[in-house]
């Protein structure tokens, strides 16, 4: 049996652990407590969640939600928040807990194209299909003109931008391998510039390292 996002988050709903291991041999466990929110994460990891949710102040779609905790904390505050997932465990969990979520690839077409305020990369999803300018190049489409996205990112570090081959694994089952990238925070306004974007805030909260972006202004030529 593969390790599929399925197989990912229903481990996580049961506090089961996994890890994301890399093709150069290396493998890190996963934060499926953080991920899962609630009494199961950390006091930092629902400060850091706090902070990230307070930038978005009105719809926002949460591209790769998981199993739905900010689109659910985002809901209970009265946000008109979408989450986005292609694990169908993903979407089943966030619309449990409350939150709306469709069962979709972020590149296909999405409601409200073009008018969201807040296009939500949390978890380091940024780094979805191993192409960063092109997820953000898609989350400055999804944006409304004054919009921001809000993206997680590594901290500061000399690797940059590392472009990676990874899967899910489980302690005794491994998934087929896919395209991820890691990005720094130093490294995020080129990312930003090369999509149509430019970078407002970057900082960290209890350890983790959040960006802010807004639609780069026309220029004229």
């Amino acid at each position: 049996m593969s390790v599929t996002a399925d197989t990912l988050f229903h481990r996580a709903a049961a506090g089961l652990p996994c890890w994301i291991g890399d093709s150069d041999g290396s493998r890190q466990k996963l934060p499926t407590a953080r991920w899962m929110g609630g009494s199961a994460s950390s006091a930092e990891d629902r400060r850091a969640d706090h902070a990230m949710l307070s930038r978005c102040t009105g719809s926002t779609i949460d591209l790769g939600c998981g199993p739905g905790r900010l689109t659910e904390a985002l809901a209970r505050r009265g946000v008109s928040a979408l989450g986005v997932d292609t694990s169908k465990a993903a979407v089943d969990l966030t619309i449990g807990r409350g939150g709306n979520a469709v069962l979709r690839d972020l590149f296909e077409p999405l409601p409200d194209t073009g008018n969201w305020s807040c296009v939500l990369l949390a978890d380091g999803n940024i780094g979805i299909g191993g192409d960063p300018v092109r997820l953000l190049r898609r989350a400055a489409d999804l944006l409304a003109p004054h919009g921001a996205v809000i993206a997680e990112v590594d901290a500061p570090s000399d690797t940059g931008i590392r472009h990676r081959t990874v899967r899910w694994e489980t302690d005794t089952m491994v998934g087929d391998w896919f395209a991820w990238s890691s990005v720094s925070a130093d490294a995020t306004a080129d990312l930003a510039n090369a999509a149509g974007l430019r970078v407002v805030d970057v900082a960290p909260i209890d350890g983790r390292w959040f960006a802010q972006m807004t639609l780069a202004p026309l220029t004229s030529s």
